[in-house]
């Protein structure tokens, strides 16, 4: 079976509201919606998180200092095992999260 998603069409009822476009070997992959920030978390493993349309302010937490860094569509951002971090869409953002399946 194959499918073509067209990011820039998706929308959600709800900030962070999903599209599930995969399940993989324990692994998901979905498309989100958001205009508000998430919360601080850590994953239950490693996550890429993938900008396709807007711009998202990461915040990650490293040794204690807390960081940040612009992403902008076509950027993507590596959370590996034990990073706290958080986005903050800066207006509407579309974003493509591949991370272990029921991971926060």
């Amino acid at each position: 079976m194959q499918r073509i998603i067209r990011s820039r069409d998706f929308s959600a009822e709800r900030p962070w509201g999903a599209q599930d476009i995969a399940q993989m070997n324990g692994t998901s992959v979905r498309l989100h919606w958001t205009d508000q920030p998430y919360i601080w978390h850590v994953n239950d493993g490693e996550e890429v998180f993938a900008v396709m349309q807007g711009t998202v302010v990461m915040h990650w937490r490293e040794a204690g200092e807390e960081k940040q860094s612009q992403l902008n569509a076509g950027d993507i951002f590596y959370a590996g095992v034990g990073c706290e971090h958080v986005a903050h869409s800066q207006a509407e953002a579309r974003i493509l999260v591949v991370e272990k399946a029921g991971s926060v």
